[in-house]
């Protein structure tokens, strides 16, 4: 089941976000170029996983180059979601969104939230986690099952346990 703040993308990106969203691991790259947003790896300051701002009429997502890949891979959903649902909230401050690496900014709680929420349905779509789950393990979730899922979506382990978690509470 997709989060509340999947059904809130405005309908000009629903389809764009939807052509992404049926195969793992999901092009991120990808989906930010169809969206019109780049994408950097950048040198960002101690603590610091990610940042979306507004420059030169577009949107400019950078992602800390010193964490992990499957971290990198989640802090561009969460900023991708942060264009998706908060694209006023980036552009009413001169530097955009930052995000520590707790995914704070500084901003109202309710809008990291929201963005965690649609980052995992962006990087980890529910329907897609469910299939494998099914098909690979009987829907069985082990150890074995939330390391192999993790891996096949390019995630970390705990963000995989997490979306497991919702999973089972659905």
């Amino acid at each position: 089941m997709a989060s509340n703040e999947l059904n809130r993308v405005p309908l000009e990106h629903r389809d764009t976000l939807g052509r992404f969203l049926v195969e793992h691991p999901v092009k991120l790259g990808r989906l930010a170029t169809a969206l019109g947003v780049k994408i950097k790896v950048s040198s960002l300051g101690a603590g610091v996983s990610g940042q979306i701002s507004r420059e030169d009429g577009g949107y400019v997502i950078r992602v800390n180059r010193n964490e992990a890949r499957e971290r990198q891979r989640f802090t561009i959903g969460h900023e991708l979601a942060h264009f998706l649902l908060h694209r006023d909230v980036i552009d009413a401050s001169p530097n955009g969104i930052t995000d520590t690496v707790l995914y704070r900014s500084g901003e109202p709680e309710r809008i990291e939230f929201e963005a965690n929420r649609l980052a995992a349905d962006i990087v980890m779509p529910m329907e897609l986690v469910e299939r494998e789950l099914q098909e690979g393990f009987g829907g069985r979730i082990t150890e074995a099952s939330i390391e192999a899922l993790a891996n096949r979506f390019e995630v970390s382990k705990a963000a995989m346990e997490i979306r497991l978690s919702n999973f089972v509470a659905a």
